[in-house]
């Protein structure tokens, strides 16, 4: 008999291409690569979002071994504005259980032409997940890399960049595009690519961990840039890791990477982050981490840091970063909440009044320094946009989040930024 089928959850979002400018009041289509449903259709709300979307998927079981079936469902997203073009992605991937959050890129028409001429601008297709289709297996690297003598960044110590430059294919693959993203969405999106979000949380944890430090391994030793590239690090799995442009991210996933983004394993007597190799355990092997092995460890109960022991060694430990780029303050160390006063609290204000003119549903504030119920209620609705448990506290990742979404609608973003 066939196996009962589960659900998960979509969230699609539109923005503006190239910045935080929500798209409402803008027709959302959903139906399945497979056809085995009807179209699904949506309005977008002020904060150019769709409700969650029930989905079907396939059984949850699918996501435990390498040897079962494709684990997560397919769908084609369409979204269609007055005034944009016509955008669609093909192959959104829902897992069962889990809340996938498709961001849709949506592209302005040109003031002279009719919307009446409106036609499929651009379409993003996602391919297999890295776990289920056939990428090739990582090239073997030594985990600690000369580092240039002199550079365009700071080498005395680890930052956290505001952007990671991706390289759409082969380091050698001069047409191949470049993106700026910024690094948690290039975290995510790694993640996201290249593990389970229905996998216990010390397996991602530590996956995210070795994404990371992976990344800033990259950054550190400017290892495309001292070879005379023009950018970070590329999408190939054979030198780096598995970036998707466009594709959807989990909920899970993005809240985990909120937490720990500042982090990067290190080991004693060393400076730059660990480049950490890791592989699928099943197709590949490597002397790095198994994404199926971290993921049996997990179900065992063994931690996050347990699980990078495991496989790099007891004395390998979690850094953190002093310095994060592109941040208009530092976090205060403290979570703020109700009753807090102070500078920080008047920052936090003014930037989501800031905010508050690109998505109208974060409630004005008077920005007097004071966390009371009206700064609760806005930074409450903030969380719900931006996919974070909607406590109406800001702590470590509300802090950031909010931060990164100021800078990134006070400011006109980077050629190519995604």
């Amino acid at each position: 008999m066939p196996q009962e089928m589960n659900t998960g959850r979509l969230l699609v979002s539109l923005r503006v291409e190239r910045g935080y400018i929500p798209v409402p009041n803008a027709r959302v289509v959903i139906q399945s690569m497979d056809g085995s449903m009807e179209p699904l259709t949506f309005l977008t709300d002020s904060s150019g979002q769709t409700p969650e979307i029930e989905l079907p998927t396939p059984p949850l079981s699918y996501s435990e071994s390498p040897e079962e079936p494709r684990p997560y469902s397919e769908y084609i997203i369409t979204a269609d504005a007055e005034g944009y073009d016509i955008s669609t992605v093909e192959g959104t991937e829902i897992l069962p259980g889990e809340l996938s959050i498709q961001v849709v890129q949506m592209h302005p028409l040109p003031a002279q032409q009719d919307t009446a001429d409106q036609a499929i601008d651009s379409v993003i297709i996602i391919p297999d997940h890295s776990l289920y289709g056939d990428d090739p297996a990582k090239i073997p690297e030594a985990e600690v890399k000369p580092v240039p003598e002199s550079g365009e960044i700071v080498l005395s110590r680890v930052v956290i960049p505001e952007y990671i430059i991706v390289h759409d294919g082969l380091p050698t693959d001069s047409g191949a595009p470049d993106y700026w993203v910024r690094y948690t969405d290039y975290i995510k999106n790694v993640a996201s690519s290249e593990i389970y979000a229905t996998w216990e949380d010390s397996t991602i944890l530590a996956n995210i961990l070795v994404i990371m430090s992976f990344t800033l391994n990259r950054v550190y030793t400017e290892y495309y840039r001292s070879r005379g590239y023009d950018f970070t690090i590329t999408s190939s799995t054979a030198y780096d890791q598995k970036f998707v442009y466009g594709r959807n991210i989990y909920e899970n996933i993005s809240y985990l990477v909120d937490q720990v983004f500042n982090n990067y394993l290190a080991r004693p007597g060393v400076t730059q982050p660990i480049f950490t190799s890791y592989c699928d355990g099943q197709r590949a092997t490597c002397s790095g981490l198994s994404q199926w092995g971290s993921k049996y460890l997990g179900d065992q109960g063994y931690s996050a840091i347990e699980i990078i022991r495991y496989y790099y060694g007891s004395d390998m430990y979690i850094a953190t970063a002093e310095q994060i780029s592109g941040v208009p303050a530092s976090y205060p160390g403290y979570d703020l909440t109700i009753g807090s006063t102070g500078d920080k609290v008047r920052q936090l204000q003014q930037q989501l009044n800031r905010i508050s003119q690109n998505y109208p549903a974060i409630p004005k504030l008077t920005a007097d320094g004071i966390y009371g119920s009206l700064t609760a209620e806005s930074v409450r609705a903030f969380q719900k946009i931006f996919s974070l448990p909607q406590t109406g506290i800001t702590d470590f990742p509300t802090w950031y989040a909010v931060s990164r979404i100021y800078v990134a609608v006070s400011r006109i973003s980077e050629p190519g930024a995604y």
